[in-house]
């Protein structure tokens, strides 16, 4: 549940955006690529979020539905236009993001009435990102869908319009199942007036998740941590699971309230666009979660798929298979 619009990706590197001359049109937005992500590796994902009435978002939906993500939950907000998302492309570590979701982005007019609280309740895994919470309607509505999350026990969702019996996302395998609820933390400052405001709001989300997700500039808002293991205690502490702290160059934190972590280094790549890894770290979290691995495969493997996006251009279109994953992993032993 989150954010989607359109990414006009140059494609030349080292190009101020003035001068660019041309770009390719990808799907875009962090929860949606996460749900690209793991359906690239063989996951069934849906996205919840809302477009434009516009020939964007009826592209979004044809991409949507050609990766394999249910798109029943997207629905068009008349009069607000699809956003679109460019970069800058300098490597290996300065990806410039220049957002266009004025005068307000659909993805932001969520409205709690209109939530399917049954299927975000059966949900194997359910993602949610910082950004959902910086303006309402959204923020009601992303806060009332985690809560949901946390009362009872999953239920099976209604089958969408016109589908047949029985074909339904979402239906929990029975009462052991495991079921996770990610908070990705996703700090976009030119979304909030101050990191201030979002702390709180951060607080309340974390109360309802099992699982939280970021880098170090991202726990730091929400925990007022930099330290890595510090910031991981501080998240805990408001009762997850597990606390991912990714560190780019120096790979990943995680620590489980059991006592586990793991840290693991990252896989060397040559970076072409580093914007979509985080969002196939996402993907490959959320496979290796629902698999039952270890937390130190869970990592490698979750990195893994991060370097492989970081290798190519695009973010959806440039998520992994489990083969190349695993061929990476390969490659990467020493």
């Amino acid at each position: 549940m989150g954010r989607i619009g359109v990414d006009l990706y140059p494609l030349q590197a080292g190009v101020p955006l003035a001068q660019v001359d041309t770009f390719g049109k990808f799907l875009g937005g962090s929860a949606t690529n996460v749900a690209v992500a793991a359906a690239r590796l063989g996951r069934r994902t849906a996205v919840v979020t809302r477009t434009g009435a516009d020939p964007f978002g009826e592209y979004l939906h044809q991409e949507l539905r050609g990766f394999g993500v249910d798109d029943r939950w997207v629905t068009p907000v008349a009069g607000l236009p699809t956003p679109v998302t460019f970069c800058e492309v300098f490597p290996p570590d300065h990806f410039p993001l220049y957002f266009y979701r004025q005068p307000k982005a659909p993805d932001l007019e969520m409205y709690e009435a209109e939530l399917d609280l049954e299927a975000i309740r059966a949900a194997r895994v359910f993602w949610v990102t910082g950004t959902g919470l910086c303006a309402e309607p959204s923020r009601s509505a992303t806060l009332a869908a985690l809560a949901a999350r946390s009362v009872g026990r999953p239920v099976a969702p209604r089958s969408a319009p016109g589908s047949a019996p029985g074909s339904a996302a979402y239906v929990p395998e029975g009462p052991d199942t495991p079921r996770f609820t990610v908070f990705d933390l996703d700090w976009r400052p030119m979304f909030w007036a101050a990191p201030e405001e979002a702390r709180p709001h951060y607080a309340q989300a974390l109360r309802h998740a099992t699982v939280a997700v970021g880098n170090l500039d991202e726990v730091e808002i929400a925990t007022g941590e930099r330290d890595p293991h510090a910031a991981a205690d501080a998240l805990l502490g408001h009762g997850l699971e597990l606390a991912v702290v990714k560190q780019g160059p120096k790979g990943v934190v995680a620590v489980h309230r059991d006592g586990r972590t793991a840290e693991v280094p990252p896989v060397p790549v040559e970076v072409v666009n580093g914007l979509g890894a985080g969002d196939a770290f996402g993907g490959a979290l959320c496979h290796g979660l629902l698999a039952g691995w270890e937390l130190d495969r869970t990592m490698r493997y979750a990195n893994a798929a991060g370097a492989i996006v970081a290798s190519r251009l695009a973010c959806s279109s440039a998520m992994p298979y489990a083969s190349e994953v695993d061929e990476a992993l390969r490659a990467a032993r020493p």
